[in-house]
């Protein structure tokens, strides 16, 4: 039996991030794919922003017992990947596989931290657009198609400030997910863009080190977001690795 796919972006984006994925495997599957707190247009949750990093992890609980999802496969990518690790320490239990895409368990490092919280307040004082122009051929390669590039940007820019202010500073103090990996009892799928300099190969690398069923793919020809830039690519590894979960007893 196909179990549900449950995907959650990153910041600052929304739903959209996961088109080429919703496409490919909403006929085989249940894909469920929210907006987060403060994001995108219509599927967030109700309510202020986050004040707590693990606010997110609770509102996919609760959004999955709002669609009656008993277990799915849980995919997330950068803080997606880190809400993810958040939803498996909260409730494990139904979670049947891990896709980790471009992220880091780690906790922030002092200067993270800094730098996090120098952005929310920049974010504040400035809006996104100027953030959008800075770290578009980062969150996506250079020499990325143009129709991808115009959609992240416009991803970033619809994002509000207050709500991507919110997130970093809840992020800058997200816990070290590093142990709980170690005790991850089901199989991972660990992705990364072969040129992501914001989570560079060498932490998929860990990432797959210590998960104890894991496997690895790095995309070549990518940055921050394989999803969106090799869709095809990705998209055959998920599709491998879906299989193979839906085939566990």
């Amino acid at each position: 039996m196909a179990l549900p796919l449950v995907l959650v972006h990153g910041h600052p984006f929304d739903h959209t991030m996961w088109n080429p994925q919703v496409e490919a495997f909403s006929t085989t599957r249940r894909v469920i794919a929210p907006d987060l707190r403060g994001y995108g247009t219509g599927t967030s949750p109700a309510g202020p922003e986050v004040t707590r990093f693990e606010e997110f992890a609770e509102d996919i609980e609760a959004l999955l017992d709002a669609e009656g999802v008993e277990a799915c496969v849980l995919a997330g990518l950068s803080m997606g990947g880190q809400i993810a690790m958040d939803c498996y320490r909260r409730f494990p239990d139904r979670i049947r596989g891990l896709v980790l895409a471009d992220t880091f368990a780690a906790a922030e490092t002092p200067e993270g931290v800094r730098v996090r919280h120098a952005m929310a307040d920049r974010l504040l004082r400035e809006g996104m657009r100027g953030y959008a122009d800075e770290v578009l051929e980062k969150m996506v390669a250079p020499y990325a198609d143009a129709d991808v590039k115009t959609h992240v940007h416009r991803m970033m820019t619809a994002t509000s400030p207050a709500s991507a202010a919110a997130a970093l500073r809840a992020r800058a103090a997200r816990p070290d997910y590093r142990a709980l990996l170690t005790t991850v009892s089901v199989p991972a799928l660990v992705v990364v863009g072969e040129d992501d300099t914001y989570t560079p190969v060498a932490e998929a690398v860990a990432l797959h080190a210590a998960l104890p069923d894991a496997t690895l793919h790095v995309v070549k020809g990518t940055a921050h977001l394989p999803n969106l830039e090799r869709p095809a690519e990705f998209n055959e590894v998920l599709g491998g690795f879906l299989a193979r979960i839906d085939t566990c007893p």
